[in-house]
């Protein structure tokens, strides 16, 4: 997996392991795969909510897929060739994007590290470019489930600072 890192910080090489951890767990080629992650102010972060989503808000993480991926599997086969980065050859997901001010308040709300907030708003981001989310109560129940199952494999915990 390559992932095109802006503003992330010391957290970096932590976040990259829950990553390609959990494209391992889901069974995704993860070497055909590339994505961006950012990590951005308030002000930022709530321009992009207001003008992707109409939400004049700040948010914790967005998530902008490049593909539908409603079966959750990318397989190689139906993926559209407009997807795929004529320069590295790898299959582009999307953008996730973080407000670090957020992530701060959040690790210090849930009594634990800044590093397993990021790890989790990252992984959680991953998530919804592989097609899952949380808009029913079913849904909303397997996205946190299989969240704190990889993070916990990775020995990513609550309360570790």
């Amino acid at each position: 997996m390559t992932i095109y890192f802006t503003d992330v910080g010391i957290h970096k090489h932590k976040i990259k392991r829950v990553l390609e951890g959990a494209l391992k767990y889901l069974k995704q080629p993860s070497r055909r795969i590339e994505m961006s992650l950012s990590v951005v102010d308030p002000q930022e972060i709530r321009r992009l909510n207001k003008q992707f989503r109409g939400v004049d808000d700040v948010t914790d993480v967005l998530s902008f897929p490049t593909l539908d991926l409603a079966m959750r599997q990318i397989d190689g086969f139906d993926l559209p060739s407009d997807a795929v980065n004529a320069v590295t050859g790898k299959l582009n997901i999307g953008d996730v994007i973080i407000c670090f001010e957020r992530a701060k308040e959040q690790a210090a709300k849930y009594g634990h590290s800044l590093k397993r907030e990021l790890c989790f708003l990252s992984l959680h981001g991953l998530l919804h470019l592989l097609g899952y989310d949380h808009v029913s109560e079913s849904d909303e129940r397997e996205m946190s489930e299989l969240q704190e199952h990889i993070l916990t494999s990775l020995g990513v915990v609550r309360n570790a600072r």
